[in-house]
């Protein structure tokens, strides 16, 4: 099962477990949908919103002493917007309706996230090709994690010399 599968799964059981949810999306840190369980059409507005506020987020974070970003609430007349860092190099978005309990919103999104960060964060180590069938670079945005080497790019290159060259 691909990374997009088991993150898409996580994302269903999130939506299971808070029946209040409207829409659940992941997506990399810079806007681009991982997955998603939301409305048709709705995905990518709201993942490239997503990595916007997430920039603003981690500005606001780091210029005020608050370290790395962990999420953001945002509150609507209509209901919730709620963003957690999911790894190093993801997010999950979550819409909400109003009358959703808030601390369970929290719990239930916060265990997600990790999750969902492990499986984006080891799809990357592995270098996972994705649905398109392409590999992601290794690594984008963010070093190796602590302890362990990045992934080699591919078979060293050697240097093929023919007779009678320098």
């Amino acid at each position: 099962m691909t990374a997009e599968a088991e993150v898409l799964g996580e994302l269903r059981r999130l939506r299971a477990r808070l029946p209040q949810l409207t829409g659940a999306l992941a997506a990399s840190a810079d806007g681009l949908v991982l997955a998603h369980d939301t409305v048709d059409g709705e995905a990518e507005s709201v993942a490239a919103l997503t990595a916007a506020a997430l920039g603003v987020g981690q500005r606001l974070t780091d210029s005020t002493g608050q370290g790395r970003f962990r999420e953001l609430l945002v509150r609507g007349e209509s209901g919730y917007v709620a963003t957690y860092a999911a790894g190093g190099s993801a997010v999950l978005t979550l819409l909400a309706e109003p009358r959703i309990n808030v601390g369970r919103l929290h719990l239930e999104a916060r265990r997600s996230s990790a999750r969902i960060g492990e499986l984006v964060d080891g799809a990357l180590e592995r270098r996972e090709p994705n649905r398109l069938g392409q590999l992601p670079p290794p690594y984008p945005g963010r070093p190796p994690l602590p302890g362990k080497p990045p992934p080699a790019a591919g078979p060293p290159v050697r240097e093929v010399r023919r007779p009678g060259s320098p």
